[in-house]
């Protein structure tokens, strides 16, 4: 393929089907991940509505709702038998059917998404053949499509299926184990409100946030699987031979057609994306050290807490022990760490958003002849993807300061969770898109431009010999760590 294709295109997601034999998949994958999103923040709304510790049992299947006015009067009264209920005893049976329907459905959405999972993994694995794609669909395709593919499930991604499975397996268990520490007897007599454990609400969380996440990245993977891993069109490879596996896919025509300095700059910005989908990981963890310890209802104040910057005498109990637990559960420490991380977020989205669209090396260019198109280190799916990143993260961070100042009411509240997935999800789909800058691929193709340097300008597979010390120039540029 041309690289003035190459620069105008970049490397998209193959949807339609024709096209992408794992598009079904990849759909599949992608639908399932915004279910989870979406239980997630139903998740959040449960937490925020104090609805959590409603229901007082657990079981796997699941079960129908009370549905007359005696079987609820019977569940009202299993509730009373909790800790819960001495802070609670004004609580009316409607109250009670108002918080235990947001814990039903948040369980049985829980269900629902690992019905869907289990039924789309069986489908695929067993029953759904991908169908020869037409000629007028060859005739224009990205990639050069093997004969043999007999299954939407790309190879190796069925130990994927199964992790995510497991996961959401266990996902289950780690949110009756979390509503197991407010139900105990030894929570009675709280003076404070009583709350599931910090420590347990963020494993959940994490565990969810962790589920979506792999979910994203596998589904994102299927649908461009073709342009990462099948020979592109227009190089020379038939897929009846064994000359397509050695031919380059677009992946690897892209990146060999980067100049040496454009291949650091997409990996340097990559290393920024990946710095702030870890960042954005460990403020939506301190996160729920602020629900957990009720810590957004104090110094309601920003960028102030209590009129300093850092308030020091507020942030260590000298009654905690051992002193660690402080991080963790004093309000001062757990909000004052929530905003540091959530402001590093913001400024790391935009340091990397920057970065990645304002260098010189970001922007293509091309002669009149096709041929010395220079290719952009950033294709047109990063440059998306960064400038969502962007805008999502300082929405995020006003979002999350709107909601301080407002003393949380649950609107913004929830809103503000749902803000920070919206965030991971920019983060995962420009790492997904920086792909072409990952040291596998580098390592695997090298840079086309760093071989033009020694062979004193010859265009990328120009058909000469490599001289001697080329190799370690390629080397050299492929292996710049990220």
């Amino acid at each position: 393929m041309a690289l003035s294709t190459l620069a105008a295109r970049g490397l998209p997601l193959l949807t339609p089907s024709p096209a992408n034999p794992h598009a079904p998949l990849g759909k599949w994958l992608l639908g399932t991940s915004s279910l989870v999103l979406g239980m997630v923040h139903v998740g959040g709304v449960t937490r925020l509505t104090k609805s959590g510790l409603s229901m007082t049992d657990w079981k796997p299947l699941g079960s129908k709702p009370p549905l007359t006015r005696e079987e609820w009067e019977a569940e009202f009264a299993r509730y009373k038998e909790f800790p819960e209920w001495e802070q609670r005893q004004h609580m009316t049976l409607e109250e009670f059917q108002y918080i235990y329907f947001w814990e039903w459905g948040h369980r049985m959405m829980g269900r629902c998404v690992g019905a869907v999972f289990g039924g789309g993994w069986a489908y695929f694995t067993w029953l759904h053949r991908p169908k020869p794609p037409p000629p007028s669909t060859l005739a224009s395709a990205t990639s050069v499509l093997p004969k043999n593919i007999a299954s939407a499930i790309p190879p190796g991604y069925q130990s994927r299926l199964a992790l995510l499975f497991a996961m959401g397996g266990t996902q289950g268990l780690v949110g009756w184990w979390m509503v197991q520490s407010g139900l105990g007897d030894d929570r009675r007599g709280d003076r404070t409100e009583i709350r599931v454990s910090p420590y347990r609400l963020a494993a959940h969380l994490g565990m969810a946030v962790g589920t979506y996440s792999f979910l994203l990245w596998t589904g994102l993977g299927a649908l461009s699987y073709p342009v990462d891993c099948y020979a592109a069109a227009g190089n020379g490879a038939r897929a009846s031979t064994g000359a397509s596996k050695s031919a380059l896919s677009l992946l690897q025509q892209y990146t060999k057609g980067l100049a040496p300095e454009a291949l650091r700059h997409a990996q340097r910005t990559r290393l920024g994306v990946l710095s702030t989908v870890g960042l954005t990981g460990l403020t939506i963890l301190s996160g729920a050290f602020v629900a957990g310890n009720d810590a957004g209802n104090a110094y309601n104040t920003y960028p102030l807490m209590n009129d300093r910057l850092i308030p020091w005498e507020d942030m260590v109990d000298p009654q905690k022990q051992p002193k660690w637990r402080n991080m963790f559960e004093t309000t001062a420490t757990v909000q004052w760490n929530h905003r540091v991380l959530g402001t590093c977020t913001a400024v790391s989205a935009l340091g990397a958003a920057g970065f990645g669209l304002l260098h010189p090396s970001s922007r293509a260019s091309a002669s009149a002849n096709a041929a010395k198109t220079v290719l952009s280190s950033t294709t047109p799916q990063v440059r998306r993807g960064l400038v969502a990143l962007g805008t999502a993260a300082t929405a995020q961070m006003s979002l999350g300061i709107a909601t301080l100042l407002n003393y949380v009411p649950i609107s913004l509240a929830a809103s503000h969770q749902l803000g920070s997935l919206v965030v991971l999800t920019c983060g995962v789909y420009t790492a997904h898109s920086l792909r072409y800058a990952g040291r596998s691929v580098a390592s695997k193709v090298g840079s086309g431009a760093a071989a033009r340097l020694v062979n004193g300008g010859a265009g990328v597979g120009g058909g000469g010999m490599m001289p001697k010390g080329a190799l370690a120039v390629v080397s050299r540029v492929a292996n710049v760590k990220i």
